[in-house]
């Protein structure tokens, strides 16, 4: 007797187990490693990625990953480190999935003949264990508040920029960025550092133009009523008041009856809506304040009023923006203007309404609180000005990495190579399978110098030859890498290529978990996405609650009560006939 078979999934689901769908994820996640694989290093290349609204051209792992819409889910995975590591250190994004992908590659032999993902998981993460830990002793610590550890985070920052857009103008923009982070360690907030540096852009212009306003805001001019050129568009040591109270006049949104016995009653209304909108503008003259900023609109009156008062206005400001000032000039961000005071003003050195480019800026300079800062970016066009903020945003994040871990690694592919030969060591003395895993690991690292020597367009295979020889047989041999200027090799560490040491710990260990994920999986299950509207909700269509389908209970309820109540001569329930719609307001009788 013949049984049934079960059918346990939706008919169209797309199953794959075993061996054959463990190498197809690998494989897919090959893919994804080479098309990110030539933007590695100093002479990567760019991509121009086109979503169907906007260009982006970048050089940015992350950045190149989250545009990609990659679709396959194990493939997803790389995309998740690459986010992880620019969140967490802000530069190495390409690396760790280049490092993630060979990892896999070299060990889809392994899977191939059978050994099991079990014992390859346990190798490589006591491989990668063991990688991180090697860097952590390698690493040179340093002293931010000497003069040598203000070099090095110079030096960090223009490694973090070398493979960036604007490359040729570290000299103005490393600085600049070490300055403001330096500024936020000092007063012990380096973890608000994405909310307290502020880039602005302004297309047009060199790009030798852009900006500091250290210990400072700056934001674009907002939208201004009449009056507004007549405003004193400068002060020294002004006073700063904060609102997220709206100082405009505006006509009642419900629509209303009010009964009046004389004309003059009216003229009282009327009278009142204005004395509301004059109080809080006295409030604010009263309280000193030289220049009022508001997140919510202040309107033409306002805008009129405080103009001949010699005071500074602007309304709609963002409110990142209205947070920063601040934290920058002291002040409070109030939602009323009742019982306001000294206590609650900011104040600053200086401010002034400056043109840059086709724009005009209000800056605040020289603030008690120095903790923000605003880069102004200059360039020529908006896909370059959008490359250089990502590029910006890197090296911020890697100074403030080198800042709290105080300890660096050379860069140029010495770290890797240094690591592989550690690891290849260790693994003459594992027994059994363990030692080839461990092997493959440590063939992996070296993707990295590999991958720079090929996008610098130098043959690979000398040079890693040369690089392996050094470190293996010559005691000062442990930072050379690979030299992007010259070609061959050098002391990268010597050369001033210095990289956080976290940023490569954080490398090692995403990667590694990344390729044990892959691993991991002996199943994937694709659901094929329904045709039928009322599968979501697991009912027949048009079954919106009525057991066979039809209408609505609650719908038949109302439709057999307007018929009892029409044919009593009563009213309906309130099912308004064809034509019929309810009177908006109040009052009438």
């Amino acid at each position: 007797m013949m049984r049934p078979g079960i059918i346990l999934l939706r008919e169209g689901t797309d199953t794959s187990q075993g061996k054959a769908q463990l190498v197809s994820n690998i494989n897919a996640c090959q893919a994804v490693a080479d098309a990110v694989r030539t933007t590695l290093g100093p002479r990567g290349m760019d991509k121009l990625i086109f979503d169907g609204r906007q260009v982006t051209i970048s050089n940015d792992g992350a950045t190149i990953m989250k545009l990609l819409e990659i679709a396959h889910p194990a493939a997803k995975t790389l995309v998740d480190i690459s986010m992880s590591q620019d969140a967490e250190v802000g530069d190495g994004t390409t690396s760790v999935v280049l490092l993630a992908g060979e990892i896999l590659k070299q060990l889809k032999g392994f899977v191939e003949e059978g050994v099991h993902p079990q014992i390859i998981m346990r190798n490589i993460r006591s491989a990668g264990k063991l990688a991180v830990q090697k860097v952590q002793e390698l690493s040179i610590p340093f002293d931010t508040s000497t003069p040598e550890g203000s070099e090095m985070l110079l030096k960090c920052c223009s490694t973090a920029l070398n493979s960036k857009l604007i490359a040729s103008h570290q000299d103005l923009f490393s600085p600049m960025i070490v300055d403001a982070v330096k500024s936020l360690h000092e007063a012990g907030s380096l973890d608000d550092l994405d909310s307290l540096i502020a880039i602005k852009r302004i297309p047009g212009g060199d790009v030798r133009q852009s900006f500091l306003v250290k210990g400072g805001v700056a934001f674009k001019k907002t939208f201004s009523y009449a009056g507004f050129e007549q405003m004193t568009k400068k002060f020294t040591n002004p006073k700063v008041l904060l609102l997220n109270v709206e100082l405009e006049l505006k006509s009642e949104k419900e629509n209303a009856e009010v009964r009046i016995e004389d004309p003059e009653q009216y003229q009282s209304i009327v009278d009142a809506e204005w004395q509301v909108i004059y109080d809080k503008l006295d409030a604010c003259v009263k309280c000193g304040a030289n220049i009022v900023l508001s997140k919510l609109p202040i309107g033409d009156l306002a805008t009129q009023y405080f103009a001949d008062r010699g005071l500074f206005c602007a309304g709609r400001v963002d409110n990142g923006d209205l947070k920063r000032v601040a934290k920058a000039t002291g002040g409070t961000v109030q939602t009323s203007t009742n019982d306001l005071f000294d206590g609650v003003l900011g104040t600053c050195g200086g401010f002034e309404e400056k043109r840059v480019g086709d724009e005009r800026f209000n800056v605040f300079a020289d603030c008690p609180a120095k903790l923000t800062s605003t880069i102004v970016l200059r360039g020529g066009s908006e896909q370059f000005i959008a490359e250089s903020e990502r590029s910006i945003h890197d090296a911020l994040m890697v100074v403030k990495r080198a800042l709290k871990s105080k300890a660096v690694v050379a860069g140029g592919g010495a770290v890797e190579m240094e690591v592989s030969r550690f690891l290849r060591e260790h693994a003459l003395t594992i027994e059994g399978k363990g030692q080839l895993i461990v092997s493959a690991f440590a063939k992996a690292l070296e993707i990295v110098p590999r991958q720079l020597c090929d996008n610098a367009g130098f043959d690979s295979t000398d040079i890693l030859s040369s690089l392996r020889r050094k470190h293996t047989h010559e005691a000062d041999g442990k930072w050379y890498g690979v030299d992007i200027a010259n070609g061959g090799i050098c002391d990268t560490f010597s050369s001033g290529v210095w990289e956080p040491s976290d940023n490569k710990c954080n490398s090692y260990a995403a990667s590694t978990e990344a390729a044990c994920v892959i691993l991991s999986i002996d199943e994937t299950v694709i659901n094929p996405r329904s045709q039928d509207p009322g599968a979501a909700t697991g009912m027949p269509p048009g079954a919106g609650g009525m057991p066979g389908g039809g209408k609505p209970l609650s719908n038949m309820m109302g439709s057999a009560m307007d018929s009892v109540n029409a044919q009593k001569g009563g009213s309906r329930s309130g099912n308004l006939g064809h034509g019929v719609s309810y009177m908006k307001g109040r009052g009438g009788g």
